[in-house]
């Protein structure tokens, strides 16, 4: 089945908006099928400020109007605990709240953007999805990520290049409580690290105030040249700062 057979089987869908490039190019082509679409994003303390931006910039060049509401996840105790299946609790709250409101607006088929690469095994919050009913269009139809930026980048979507974006939460170790104020300063420090020129990186929390900054191997040497730089960022929430000689 192709993406447009999809959808002139389910003319009427709505779209879980993350503002990443699965679900921004979902969003582009069930508009461009002609679909009835609405696109919602859910907003979370999870999220920086960044994804917000590029929802709503990806809903405007679809076209589509776009619904922003908010949850405060970490009031869901088994997510602010952080176990090691986080992630359904998080997926099966924020999806439940979104399945909600798209069938308030009248859409009883709420999408969003997994791909045929992504591996339930590997995805706790895939089993969340299937337990609401939420369908993914692109795996069903075969579309991987190269696919997504390949289609992408035909249609003039930014997001084509845009690196695969995991939580804010995914920073934090499994058993480590999440706290706002520990997302915070997660979110400080990859935002000050992106202003540096740095790209498809993760600073995770040592606990109990240590950074693990981790970098494609290219960056490395950026690094070196910009130490002082990156101290005197983010040596005011952690006590130390690391490199993981790994690359990502």
């Amino acid at each position: 089945m192709t993406l447009n057979e999809f959808f002139a089987n389910n003319p009427r869908v709505a779209v879980a908006l993350s503002g990443g490039a699965d679900s921004s190019y979902l969003l582009y082509a069930a508009k461009a099928a002609g679909c009835d679409t609405r696109a919602y994003f859910l907003k979370s303390q999870f999220q920086p400020r960044f994804e917000h931006d590029d929802a709503k910039r990806a809903a405007q060049f679809a076209g589509a109007p776009l619904v922003i509401r908010e949850l405060d996840v970490l009031g869901v105790g088994a997510v602010a605990a952080n176990p090691p299946d986080r992630c359904y609790h998080c997926k099966l709250a924020m999806f439940t709240k979104l399945r909600e409101i798209a069938r308030a607006d009248g859409f009883d088929l709420l999408c969003d953007g997994t791909n045929a690469d992504d591996e339930e095994g590997d995805r706790p919050g895939m089993r969340a999805l299937r337990e609401l009913g939420v369908v993914s269009p692109l795996r069903e139809c075969g579309l991987t990520k190269a696919d997504v930026r390949r289609l992408s980048q035909d249609a003039g979507l930014f997001t084509y290049r845009k690196p695969s974006y995991a939580c804010l939460a995914t920073r934090i170790p499994a058993g480590t409580e999440i706290t706002a104020e520990l997302l915070g300063k997660i979110e400080r420090a990859e935002g000050a690290m992106s202003a540096m020129g740095f790209s498809d990186f993760r600073v995770r929390l040592v606990p109990p105030r240590g950074a693990k900054i981790q970098l494609p191997e290219p960056q490395f040497f950026l690094a070196l040249e910009l130490r002082g730089d990156i101290l005197a960022a983010l040596g005011g929430d952690f006590d130390s700062v690391a490199l993981d000689l790994a690359p990502r």
